[in-house]
């Protein structure tokens, strides 16, 4: 070796191997340190410890770490501790200038796991889906209570940001609503008017577009749209926050996470779902008019007629008040997964992925139990 440079020696006691270093740990010789600590180690399978004694050690460089990483994964590979031990003044300073904790984490080795069996994977599934639930319910309760304190306290709600989640949730997705309902109220007029028409029952294709739209597709359409533009975009949003620590701080400032995060997104939905909704049911009866008129020989007032006779005021608020509770549900939802985010920017994606697919899922099945409540109320 030449003077100075890094050497490595080891012992072994009591299932506890000793590894020193002295000398300096740089490029020029962290490569055949490494190569030389795998060679010495290797084949020590009575070792449950390993230590490496730095007292000797005069100085390393950021190719030093690499020499001690080596070892570390060395020790895991043969299940056994690893520790460093008589750590010189100057030498600890490099590895904080080196940020050895973070770096070793980073670079944490991991043994291979054998996979679980079926049944432990079943019950882990289970076990996963019970937490879950537990947190819905845990969040929306909280944001109850959040939404409570706006009713008795209007002026606790930060209404600038609960004007730009209006702007964002219903005024920006008016054009795509819009356009949504009048194709489908289009093709909802064409397909419907095959078999019309057959026996000279064109007019009653008003009647099926309008009660259609009203009470079921229209509040469900609104909602299934908005929930991808806006519902993963309050999970983004909030999951964004999470993992930025900005909800720590809120918490450290005193702020309630729920009522400074949760109430403006769902009093701002809890508004506007309901006129997009009432804008969709306009689209789509315009969307079935103009196939009215144009391939039924029907007329302008003919087929309005025929819609304002078909329809009564109970459709209309019917398909408005379900709109209210799939909206609920939308914010309530995206706020949720945004809250549950944990790491990095994955998470996030998850969160919003998991935002959509958890509201369309609740929207269809609540729609579902206001469809079962219907037939037995009317």
């Amino acid at each position: 070796m030449l003077p100075n440079s890094g050497t490595l020696r080891k012992s072994f006691r009591d299932a506890t191997l000793t590894v020193r270093l002295s000398g300096r740990i740089t490029a020029a010789n962290a490569g055949s340190l490494a190569r030389e600590t795998r060679r010495l180690l290797q084949g020590q399978e009575s070792v449950r410890r390993i230590v490496v004694d730095c007292a000797e050690l005069d100085d390393l460089d950021d190719y030093g770490l690499t020499v001690l990483l080596a070892i570390e994964r060395l020790a895991v590979e043969q299940d056994a501790a690893f520790d460093l031990a008589n750590v010189p003044a100057p030498v600890a300073d490099r590895l904080r200038l080196y940020h050895w904790e973070q770096v070793r984490r980073r670079h944490q080795p991991t043994k291979a796991v054998e996979r679980p069996g079926w049944l432990v994977a079943i019950g882990a599934t289970v076990l996963e889906h019970l937490t879950d639930l537990a947190f819905m319910l845990e969040f929306l309760g909280g944001a109850a209570a959040a939404v409570g304190r706006f009713l008795v306290r209007p002026r606790s709600l930060r209404w600038n940001d609960c004007i730009l989640t209006m702007q964002r949730t219903g005024v920006e997705a008016l054009p795509i609503v819009g356009l949504i309902s009048f194709l489908l109220g289009l093709i909802m007029a064409f397909m419907s008017s095959v078999q019309l028409q057959q026996f000279g029952a064109n007019i009653y294709v008003a009647s099926l577009v309008g009660l259609a739209m009203t009470r079921e597709l229209g509040p469900v359409m609104t909602a299934i749209v908005v929930a991808g533009r806006s519902g993963s975009a309050f999970a983004a949003e909030i999951g964004t926050m999470r993992i930025n620590e900005e909800i720590d701080a809120l918490t450290v400032m005193g702020f309630d996470p729920l009522s400074f995060l949760t109430t403006p997104k769902i009093v701002a939905a809890l508004l506007v779902v309901p006129m997009l909704t009432l804008f969709s049911d306009l689209f789509a009866i315009a969307g079935g008019m103009l196939v009215g008129i144009g391939m039924l020989d029907l007329t302008v007032y003919g087929y309005i007629n025929q819609t304002i006779t078909t329809l009564d005021l109970f459709d209309v608020f019917w398909g408005v008040g379900k709109s209210m509770v799939f909206a609920v549900l939308i914010a309530w939802i995206g706020c949720l997964r945004g809250f549950q985010v944990r790491g990095g920017a994955d998470a996030v994606g998850r969160a919003t992925t998991s935002a959509v697919v958890t509201s369309i899922f609740a929207i269809v099945l609540a729609d579902s139990i206001f469809a079962v409540i219907l037939r037995y109320w009317e």
